[in-house]
């Protein structure tokens, strides 16, 4: 893998550090719901999808 490349799956590493620090989390933590759940769950699940595609997609375009 090339030096780049490692470096965006660092950036996404940083981001997730970010995006599931514990003041963001509680910040989407209400009594509303969206869809029939909460939406601190819907917030911790959408950003743990988007960083599997994200992983996914940098690791399968630029495996060489």
């Amino acid at each position: 893998m090339k030096k780049r490349h490692e470096q965006k799956l660092i950036i996404l590493s940083l981001f997730l550090g970010v995006a599931l620090n514990l003041p963001l989390i509680l910040a989407t933590d209400s009594s509303r719901h969206l869809g029939g759940l909460p939406v601190v769950y819907v917030y911790v699940f959408s950003i743990w999808l988007l960083s599997v595609l994200l992983t996914f997609l940098i690791v399968k375009k630029y495996d060489e």
